[in-house]
């Protein structure tokens, strides 16, 4: 169910999970959760200072690896594509490509762009490591028919059988943009492995936070990653004490700037001290567009990952 409050003029939906109302406790007393995460969303939204680049530059919010549709993952290649485990089986050509233009909702910005072969260079993060009964090559069968089997063998990459110069979509400080990519053919995959070709020097990094320090805030807790964006509807992941209960999702928008946090119940007693990360899901009133996803603890922006 979702409550919608007003703070200082400023819309907060807060997404609860379960029977209880929002705001209440299960004792149904109110629940200062919210409250305390309204009052620090309102100082992190008016600490934002992006900079003219948000506006006028290339700032992605993403990886610079991107998946261009459906790869059909198995749990080996999903496993082998977060780690960044590849293997070449083709030619990458070491040719610097002319600049391109990435395409923005508001306009285009020409920029230089990378090699193929430093875009691999970028993707290929080192071999896998050992995985009992996995062999690194593919068996085949011998002439009887037979098949042999290695133990204590790499697990197995992904095999790269293609390259070319394409594009890539990329959320961007400028809202979702078409971006020059190199795209690799993977043979285990049903779709290329895009890694964006823009050349470090034409890519300006997300602003750092400016919030002040929060002091710690029983039972409200911030987010560390945004997963998806689906039009106007995020799945951010929160960070929860092991022992914690919950989460539920808590955002704050604003025409010009989301923040997003989490509610826990404290666990009670001995417990590990271990940060737990879970996926919680909340539907902005309208699409989130070119406005960054700030974390209410630290007043960073959320970035997507690919691993």
């Amino acid at each position: 169910m979702r409550r919608r409050l007003a703070l200082l003029g400023l819309p907060l939906v807060v997404t609860a999970v379960g029977c209880a109302p929002a705001g209440s406790s299960p004792g149904g007393g109110p629940d200062h959760r919210w409250a305390a995460f309204d009052q620090r969303a309102g100082e992190v939204a008016e600490a934002w200072r992006p900079g003219p680049a948000w506006s006028t530059g290339y700032v992605p919010l993403q990886d610079a690896t991107v998946l261009v549709g459906d790869p059909g993952f198995t749990p080996d290649t999903e496993a082998a594509f977060r780690a960044g485990w590849y293997r070449e089986q083709v030619e990458v050509p070491g040719a610097t490509p002319a600049d391109a233009a990435i395409r923005f909702p508001d306009g285009a910005l020409t920029v230089p762009l990378v090699s193929a072969t430093e875009a691999y260079r970028q993707l290929d993060q080192g071999d896998p490591p050992t995985c009992d009964g996995r062999p690194r090559e593919p068996q085949r069968p011998g002439p009887d028919g037979a098949t042999s089997t290695q133990a204590a063998q790499p697990c197995v990459p992904l095999t790269v059988t293609g390259v070319r110069l394409g594009s890539a979509e990329v959320r961007t400080s400028r809202g979702v943009a078409d971006v020059p990519a190199w795209l690799f053919t993977v043979e285990e995959l049903t779709a290329p492995v895009a890694r964006l070709a823009v050349d470090p020097s034409a890519v300006t990094a997300v602003p750092e936070p400016t919030a002040p320090t929060w002091p710690a805030t029983n039972g409200v807790v911030g987010a560390d990653q945004l997963q998806r964006v689906d039009g106007a509807r995020l799945t951010y992941t929160v960070a929860m004490g092991a022992c914690d209960s919950g989460p539920t999702a808590l955002v704050r928008e604003r025409d010009d700037v989301v923040v997003v946090g989490g509610g826990v119940v404290r666990g009670t007693g001995d417990c590990v001290a271990m940060a737990v990360f879970k996926p919680v899901t909340v539907t902005l009133k309208a699409a989130l567009g070119g406005r960054p996803v700030l974390d209410v603890g630290t007043g960073a922006v959320l970035t997507q990952r690919s691993r």
